[in-house]
């Protein structure tokens, strides 16, 4: 069960790093408006310096996950847990404001939060057993 939930929020680190690469580096292009709704590349351009900074908060959270599974794989268990619980959890928690604020972002909410509880789950039950 450890490894699965560790696999979990290492997918759900990979789509933060997708979230990132949309945000902050693709922001204007023709896929990311289109995955964000944000329409004319005007419209895009007058949002890219919060996207850029929020996009970077998706990495942020990304690497803490990365760096979990990592402190775990050489048996630095606790450290790795923390990290994982950490970053993903915050994964969750950001798609819970996400959902609650803007209850029309459902489905990008779901799509951010879902794998990152199951990890979050799964991996709890794992180090319980």
């Amino acid at each position: 069960m450890v490894i699965a939930g560790l696999v979990l929020a290492g997918v759900a680190a990979l789509v933060h790093v997708f979230i990132f690469y949309l945000e902050s580096i693709a922001w204007t292009s023709k896929r990311a408006r289109r995955i964000f709704g944000t329409g004319s590349v005007e419209q895009a351009a007058a949002q890219k310096e919060l996207a850029f900074n929020q996009g970077f908060y998706n990495l942020f959270l990304a690497i803490a996950v990365g760096l979990g599974i990592m402190f775990f794989a050489i048996g630095e268990h606790v450290v790795g847990a923390t990290l994982v619980f950490t970053g993903a959890g915050s994964m969750v928690a950001a798609s819970l404001v996400l959902l609650l604020s803007s209850p029309d972002k459902a489905g990008a909410a779901l799509k951010q939060g879902v794998i990152p509880a199951l990890g979050v789950i799964v991996l709890a039950i794992g180090i319980a057993l």
